[in-house]
């Protein structure tokens, strides 16, 4: 296998794994399949994708956005579209460019949620995903 070969064979693999883990989200807060969201706490059940993150875990500088946002029937239809949209669409390699982006942008406010940051003043798997998106959108993974 050559060089090109491998590159393309990793972007696409990491491409599969990011969309998989923004569908996976999107199914289990759409569903509450019992991971990360219980069945009685699920989208479609009438639970908020976005409250107990925004109003409860995140700290920092930008906090008192964060928070004004949670539980806003608006901003939970707009990340589910972004989980869903930006999933689907790497796991069936259409609209790389948008999706690449699009999924940058939603780990970067993610990121930005939780300053200062734990273990590092800087750099977390959320800048890590940021760049991975940001390779995807520009390759022809």
């Amino acid at each position: 296998m050559d060089h090109k070969n491998i590159k393309v064979a990793v972007l696409t693999s990491a491409r599969l794994v990011l969309g998989w883990m923004f569908f996976w989200a999107f199914l289990d807060k759409t569903f509450g399949l019992g991971f990360a969201t219980k069945a009685e706490d699920a989208w479609l059940n009438g639970g908020s994708p976005t409250a107990g993150f925004l109003g409860n875990a995140v700290h920092g500088p930008l906090a008192g956005i964060y928070h004004s946002m949670a539980g806003n029937p608006v901003v939970d239809v707009l990340f589910m579209a972004g989980l869903g949209l930006v999933g689907l669409c790497l796991l069936l390699g259409i609209g790389l460019r948008v999706a690449g982006f699009s999924g940058a942008l939603m780990v970067l406010m993610m990121w930005s949620s939780l300053l200062p940051l734990e273990n590092n003043p800087i750099v977390d798997e959320h800048i890590l995903y940021a760049v991975i998106f940001l390779g995807i959108a520009y390759s022809d993974a």
